[in-house]
């Protein structure tokens, strides 16, 4: 069971991650060109490894 929680965990941070810097991304590159990108790519991946970090702290905010 643990190995299933660890394998669980890694595919949810690697998809929080993810999600939240392409987010970020396309959203800096649709509206402020290629620095935008870069940074709101930061922030959205900084908000991911947030949220990889706590999933009970998404689940909390989307009660």
């Amino acid at each position: 069971m643990k190995k299933f929680t660890t394998i669980i965990h890694f595919i949810w941070a690697i998809s929080a991650v993810t999600l939240g810097t392409t987010i970020g991304a396309l959203y800096g590159w649709e509206h402020h060109g290629g620095i935008g990108a870069i940074a709101l790519g930061f922030v959205g991946f900084c908000f991911g490894a947030l949220a990889a970090a706590s999933p009970q702290m998404v689940m909390q905010l989307l009660r």
